[in-house]
């Protein structure tokens, strides 16, 4: 069995291709379920957030796993094959390790080291443990791949970085409206990005705060960490009227701020200037809102342009480098393990024969006293041990540089440990984005 991953994010695909595919819990429990009812899938877990919709799989062959999940992607999304397959990539066994923790420390994230994304990982895990679409494979992945995530956030100062989202937003709407210390801000929306975005207009000392949310009491708890008001969504017209910058990031699956809505806030502002960031995929504020005079509307694709082309942080390179040593200590745990089995099937066999001779030389030697029996003992067992260690260290060693089968094989059929057949997965192509 061997991990692939396949999916599209905001890398490769363009924005409303990647709002078309963003799932809500429902759908992804809809994939989740098409996936493990395909013959080559063995376990699934689905991530999908504004930033990328990926699968996970446990898989018996490469191919066969990628067409199930290619077909499962379109059967759920509706999105045609022939549209997928561009903006499309794979990732097979090392790489997708190494992928699974990339994306796990906010690395792969337009807003590069945001945390939200542990919080998405682990809804992700808890959903498929739930109904029982991920097996042991895939569970210890997600749990290291969180820990790794976690270790990001604790151990280096990658969090400054992952601010830059939100940054860039309140950047262009300064550009617009002038300093932050003279503006109000509404957040709409009570989730991780939306606290994100009110913890840092607050640190930025903005002229007033107001949560809206759907459910109240979540919004009074933001707005009693950030020192804001906060009021229910049936507030949200009067609400926009009274906000200079708008910052929206509901998670919900339709528009939020209409055209009608925002225009009548714009009569009630008398035409004051006035500035949207929408950071929600699919999007909460119509398009058509930049149209109305004095709006002025940045969502992610524009502000995912601002943030590209900078020298890379210090603290991106320092996470990177954490990566690095994890996925290595990942491959060379799991080589071990693969090849676990077969080493304990030969200290048992060899335990079974000191037992079996023990046994014999008490029944023809009754006479010996139990100080001579137990030095016999004890010669025997250190015998054992110095013949078992050799082919115990070489086949951990032939494990980590990847010819543990062979070597497990072989200790197999010399000590006639484990006889049967081994199944075995394809040999993938080389690594590429796109669908075969």
């Amino acid at each position: 069995m061997s991990l692939v991953i396949l999916g599209l994010s905001h890398h490769t695909a363009p924005l409303p291709l990647l709002e078309a595919m963003t799932l809500d819990a429902e759908g992804r429990r809809a994939l989740s379920a098409s996936l493990t009812r395909r013959d080559n899938l063995s376990e699934a877990i689905v991530v999908s957030t504004c930033n990328r919709t990926e699968v996970y799989a446990e898989s018996a062959t490469f191919h066969g796993a990628v067409t199930d999940i290619a077909d499962a992607l379109t059967e759920v999304t509706g999105v045609g094959r022939d549209e997928l397959r561009e903006h499309l990539y794979v990732h097979y066994e090392d790489r997708a390790i190494a992928h699974a923790f990339t994306v796990a420390c906010g690395l792969d994230s337009m807003a590069v080291g945001e945390a939200q994304i542990l919080g998405q990982m682990r809804t992700a895990l808890r959903e498929s443990q739930k109904s029982g679409h991920a097996g042991p494979a895939l569970n210890t992945l997600f749990q290291q791949a969180l820990r790794v995530g976690k270790r990001a956030h604790t151990e280096t100062a990658i969090d400054a970085v992952s601010v830059s989202l939100v940054e860039a937003g309140l950047a262009r709407a300064e550009r617009e409206l002038g300093p932050l210390t003279g503006l109000k801000v509404l957040v709409v929306g009570a989730g991780g990005m939306s606290s994100l975005a009110a913890t840092t207009v607050a640190r930025r000392g903005a002229a007033g705060l107001t949560i809206v949310n759907r459910t109240l009491a979540k919004a009074v708890r933001l707005a009693e960490r950030t020192g804001g008001t906060a009021r229910p969504l049936e507030d949200l017209s009067a609400a926009l009227a009274g906000a200079d910058v708008v910052i929206s990031c509901t998670g919900s699956t339709g528009v939020v701020v209409d055209l009608a809505t925002a225009g009548d806030a714009q009569v009630a502002r008398a035409g004051r200037p006035q500035a949207y960031i929408d950071l929600a995929l699919p999007h909460d504020v119509a398009p058509e809102v930049a149209s109305l005079s004095g709006v002025t509307l940045a969502g992610l694709a524009t502000l995912g342009e601002d943030l590209a082309g900078g020298a890379t942080p210090p603290q991106v390179s320092e996470v990177a480098d954490l990566v690095i040593g994890e996925v290595a200590a990942y491959l060379t745990s799991r080589a071990a393990e693969s090849v676990a089995p077969t080493v304990a099937a030969l200290r048992s066999h060899a335990a079974d024969v000191v037992a079996a001779e023990l046994t014999r030389l008490d029944q023809r030697l009754p006479e010996l006293d139990d100080v001579a029996r137990a030095e016999v003992q004890l010669a025997v067992h250190r015998i054992v041990e110095k013949l078992l260690h050799t082919p115990t260290v070489r086949v951990k060693e032939r494990a980590v540089g990847g010819q543990g089968a062979d070597y497990a094989e072989a200790l197999r059929e010399l000590f006639d440990l484990r006889p049967g057949e081994t199944a075995t997965a394809s040999v993938p192509p080389p690594e590429r984005g796109g669908m075969p």
